[in-house]
């Protein structure tokens, strides 16, 4: 498998985190992809999901499935 090429993301934090250095960044400016990585660790491994896997993960947490 290709790692995808990640040099474009542009991370941002949930406005809910308070600006905390104990967050989750996501970045969804990729296309056909969504990257998310430790704030306390940017250049570490990051994980991706499709659009589709992506709206599935925040459906579920909205709803308390996951």
């Amino acid at each position: 498998m290709i790692a995808p090429d990640l040099s474009g993301a542009e991370f941002h934090k949930s406005s809910l985190s308070g600006g905390g250095d104990n967050c989750v960044e996501v970045a969804t400016n990729l296309p056909c992809l969504i990257a998310v990585r430790d704030s306390k660790d940017p250049s570490g491994p990051m994980l991706t999901f499709s659009p589709t896997a992506w709206h599935n993960f925040l459906t579920g947490i909205r709803s308390e499935e996951i």
